[in-house]
């Protein structure tokens, strides 16, 4: 199989990825198997740079904060701050310590120093303001929204006041307590006042698209796709808590849902705006239906990826990076009875993998999904490859590298 696999592999290229592809998809999302692999970084980075400079893709979309990162954006495009400061806080799940997160990064600045704003790449992240352990409150994405709008249209069209909204959110630790993410009753999104803000965010959200041609005329459509970005935000945080407070079996169900739903949102708007490069973890960007088991019970929910595929059809594209070995993690050389062993057996360090020519080599005769003894790593499930474009295999990943240099 290892002899007939090499007609389908090839240099990692943005000529031989645009090859597998009808044509430029307005969404071109990479996946990985696990986080903060440098190989796995190092190849993302390498390719989305020949994309960017060949193809014209002039956004890279990240698995993080989509509120932090609008500092990571005005600091490849404008130099605000320091590349210190905003991989410190332009990146949420501490992936602001990765090296090759910090090279891509530096990357972007020096890219468009220099270029008109039309020509420059920029930075977006697409996940919502979560993390595991809860997330966060909606203040910043809610005042940044009536802020704007207060700023634009008469004062009598707003739904409410600052103080208002203020009074409303008070401290934000009623928010963000720790022992809601597994105590439902410890959440505040059930309450008169969490009940009152979502009312209060679906009018701003309404005014906004309502006041569309004045918003957009009268500051610019930059400060418009902001104010979007401010509200999904917002209605998407809201709805999150109001489950976090649900005690019914469906309760994780839901909240799996909501964030990849936020990310499909995130990600459908940037397609709006232009081609967009896309990065995250295979289960997200994937066009399968996600599951996992927690606290016991199986979960299953539609990942960001199938949610976007569904609306853009052609319009998106999905490469899923396969990796060989985490050695320190314990994952050694896999078995030849695996898609992972048949790729391992390339000569190549990194190839990219027609998965249509891979599904047709391997006929009805899937071989069984490897299994990985380390839980941050996910293996292909070869019974996806009809819905993949094409495959990034990475031999090896070494230790994690933390970024400690300048």
């Amino acid at each position: 199989m290892a002899t007939g696999l090499k007609d389908i592999a090839q240099a990692v290229e943005a000529s031989a990825v645009m090859k597998l592809l009808a044509g430029r998809p307005r969404l071109l999302a990479l996946g990985e198997p696990t986080h903060g692999a440098g190989t796995v970084l190092d190849a993302r980075n390498a390719l989305f740079r020949q994309l960017v400079e060949q193809e014209g893709y002039r956004t890279i979309a990240i698995e993080s904060d989509c509120l932090m990162g609008l500092l990571v954006d005005d600091y490849v495009t404008s130099g605000t701050g320091t590349l210190d400061e905003v991989m410190e806080h332009g990146f949420s799940h501490e992936w602001g310590a990765f090296a090759g997160n910090r090279e891509l990064v530096r990357w972007m600045r020096a890219h468009n120093e220099g270029r008109p704003a039309s020509e420059q790449v920029r930075f977006a992240g697409f996940d919502g303001p979560l993390e595991i352990t809860g997330a966060a409150s909606p203040r910043q994405s809610l005042t940044a929204l009536h802020r704007h709008l207060s700023s634009h249209v008469d004062a009598d069209l707003l739904p409410c006041t600052a103080p208002t909204l203020d009074e409303l959110l008070g401290p934000d630790d009623r928010w963000t307590e720790p022992a809601a993410m597994m105590d439902p009753a410890r959440s505040f999104g059930r309450s008169e006042e969490a009940a009152r803000l979502r009312l209060l965010t679906d009018d701003l959200v309404a005014l906004l698209d309502a006041r569309a041609p004045q918003l957009i005329a009268s500051d610019s459509r930059e400060g418009w796709h902001r104010a979007r970005l401010y509200g999904r935000t917002a209605v998407g945080l809201l709805r999150y808590h109001f489950w976090m407070a649900d005690a019914s079996p469906s309760r994780l169900s839901w909240l799996m849902g909501l964030r990849d739903s936020m990310m499909a949102a995130n990600l459908l708007a940037l397609a709006e705006q232009g081609p967009a490069l896309v990065n995250a973890h295979n289960g997200h960007l994937q066009r399968d239906r996600s599951t996992t088991r927690m606290a016991g019970r199986p979960l299953e929910w539609w990942s960001a990826g199938a949610l976007v595929s569904a609306r853009l059809g052609e319009g998106y594209a999905f490469l899923a990076t396969v990796l060989g070995t985490i050695r320190h993690q314990g994952v050694d050389a896999p078995g030849p009875d695996s898609v992972e062993g048949l790729l391992y057996a390339l000569p190549e360090d990194r190839c990219l993998v027609d998965a249509a020519g891979l599904a047709a080599a391997l006929g009805e005769s899937r071989p069984a999904p490897r299994v990985s003894p380390y839980y941050g790593y996910a293996p292909l499930d070869p019974a996806h490859l009809d819905r993949i474009d094409g495959i990034v295999f990475v031999k090896d990943a070494p230790e994690s590298q933390q970024s400690a240099e300048s």
